[in-house]
């Protein structure tokens, strides 16, 4: 039954071969990238023929103008096949796809194919469905970080617009700057949902039965488990970075702040079962996985503080710095408005007095548990090319 599978396999992938040989160049059309395609996603089940991915990839790179004809072909290769190799194997292609940092990719918006209700036609069904249910889970992840990649382009551009109007018309600067460091923080917390959605959806991606545990299925593992170390670290050092400016923020981004925080607790617990199930059916690049570390304590309870207004006098005095630095002339003001206190022992002025009725606090950095692990990990899995990188 295997050896017809193969045989079948191989003589599908020789007609379209063929057919894509016929067919004429255009602006979308490229036989020779077809062909590529078609070779880099055969139905060969244990090997992945890279020596074409890589000339996919090197097409990319050598010009964006190729990005057109890429879609077309995978769009084409996918668009009668009911098989589950290479809807795999189209996947981990277009996982590559979004590795190149082209920026011609952020607008491809949702993926030209939809696996969403992948059902391979050829096996039985009660056999193959474990594999069914990771492409499902594979394809809606990349699908919906195509999307957010589109999304993020757009409001970038706004961004920008919105920019370029307040540069024009508000003359209003100390203004200005309390808005743009507002907006700032909050786009900040804003990405960090967004990784912590995407987050979420890769940890779905894993083998739900025995049989779904094959060669194809743990080559996509490695690259997934990239996907995760690199997805993961930035939550991170997005979470740190937050943190350090949080006392200059409000009540409505400290509110943020710490359901991301909290979010991050639990996603580092569910991070550890996930590794563990990729080390114990063979995963390579969860061999070695860096042990997670939980957000201290104190940093919830000072959010938390922040929130019920315990800290607000210190956020209030953090602001006032932040306006105070922009301009000499209020920096001369304020030392004008200075007093000084005679006392037998020595002279006090209002600085002083200052830190003793309220410390200006300074928020830890938070640990990175992937700060020293994620240049370790293999950047080309195996036999698969850089799969991951997030934009």
């Amino acid at each position: 039954m295997r050896l017809w599978r193969k045989a079948s396999g191989l003589l599908k992938d020789q007609n379209s071969l063929w057919l894509a040989s016929l067919s004429k160049r255009t602006s979308f059309r490229n036989p020779e990238m077809e062909a590529a395609v078609i070779k880099a996603t055969s139905h060969d089940e244990f090997t992945i023929d890279m020596k074409n991915v890589d000339r996919v990839y090197k097409w990319l790179h050598l010009s964006p103008s190729h990005l057109k004809s890429l879609i077309w072909s995978i769009s084409l290769r996918m668009e009668k096949t009911r098989s589950w190799v290479i809807a795999i194997k189209v996947l981990m292609l277009m996982h590559g796809v979004y590795s190149s940092k082209i920026p011609a990719i952020q607008r491809i918006g949702r993926l030209p194919f939809d696996l969403s209700n992948f059902k391979d036609g050829h096996l039985d069904p009660s056999r193959i469905w474990g594999i069914n249910a990771f492409i499902r889970a594979y394809f809606t992840y990349l699908d919906k970080k195509s999307s957010l990649l589109f999304t993020n382009l757009q409001e970038r551009r706004n961004l920008q617009h919105l920019e370029h109007v307040n540069n024009d018309n508000n003359n209003n600067y100390y203004n200005v700057v309390i808005v743009e460091r507002r907006y700032s923080m909050i786009q900040d917390l804003v990405l960090l949902q967004k990784l912590q959605f995407l987050l979420d959806m890769l940890l779905e991606i894993r083998p739900l039965c025995d049989t779904a545990i094959v060669p194809l299925i743990l080559e996509a593992m490695d690259c997934v488990m990239i996907e995760v170390f690199d997805v993961y670290s930035r939550i991170c050092n997005g979470i740190a970075r937050i943190l350090l400016r949080i006392y200059s923020a409000g009540k409505v981004e400290a509110s943020m702040a710490l359901r991301i925080v909290q979010k991050a607790t639990i996603q580092g617990e569910e991070l550890s079962f996930y590794f563990e199930l990729c080390r114990s059916i063979g995963v390579k690049n969860a061999i070695e996985c860096p042990r997670i570390e939980q957000i201290p304590d104190e940093d919830i309870k000072e959010l938390e503080e922040i929130i019920n207004g315990v800290s607000e006098k210190d956020v209030q005095m953090c602001k006032d710095i932040v306006v105070c630095e922009k301009t000499s002339d209020q920096n001369r003001e304020e030392q004008n408005k200075l007093r000084t206190v005679i006392t037998d022992d020595w002279e006090k002025f209002d600085e002083d007095l200052m830190q003793n009725d309220g410390v200006i606090k300074v928020a830890p950095r938070a640990t990175n548990p992937f700060e020293t692990c994620t240049n370790n990990v293999p950047s080309k899995p195996q036999e698969l090319p850089d799969l991951i990188s997030f934009l």
